[in-house]
């Protein structure tokens, strides 16, 4: 081998080598950026997954202050409606107490004072059960007894003992009733 082509060998291996070199840095270059890439999301994700923690946290304490806010004050409205009633029984007082009250005025106030009441319950789900000469139903009804009566319907309602009540569709207490034989 002659002494120029030893010299484009040794080149052309140098010039390969710092090829390789150069390529090996830039790998290097592009897995260090890639790492601090992959470092940086993962801390952009860890304080995402902290505040996302810290945020729960902050919503089960409300919803529980707001639960318990809940509970304490559901009859809030109940008891607002039910003053109006009070005041309705203490101005039947004052006026039964006057020299001039007759029996009829105090008639007319209980019976204004029961329907005062009974808008008041209504407002909030409650509903009376009067069944007087309807049909016995032995799931709104309690029978207290049954009396023959021939020229009735059998199994009707004769008479209310005690009217009952439902809530919202559900059964507060049954009407106390007398049940034709």
């Amino acid at each position: 081998m002659t002494k120029k082509k030893a010299k484009d060998k040794t080149t052309t291996k140098a010039k390969n080598h710092t090829d390789t070199v150069k390529q090996t840095n830039k790998k290097g270059d592009d897995l260090l950026a890639q790492l601090e890439d992959a470092q940086q999301s993962a801390k952009d994700s860890w304080d995402k997954l902290l505040r996302s923690e810290a945020e729960i946290q902050n919503l089960k304490r409300r919803n529980a202050k707001d639960l318990e806010n809940a509970h304490k004050f559901a009859l809030d409205g109940f008891v607002k409606g039910l003053l109006e009633v009070k005041d309705s029984l203490t101005m039947g007082l004052i006026t039964a107490k006057e020299d001039s009250a007759t029996v009829d005025h105090i008639v007319e106030g209980l019976e204004m004072t029961d329907k005062v009441f009974m808008s008041t319950m209504e407002k909030f789900g409650v509903v009376a059960i009067n069944p007087k000469n309807e049909v016995f139903n032995p799931e709104l009804h309690d029978a207290v007894t049954m009396v023959p009566m021939p020229e009735m319907e059998s199994n009707s309602v004769l008479e209310v003992v005690q009217i009952g009540f439902t809530l919202n569709g559900r059964l507060v207490r049954p009407a106390m009733v007398v049940v034709v034989q």
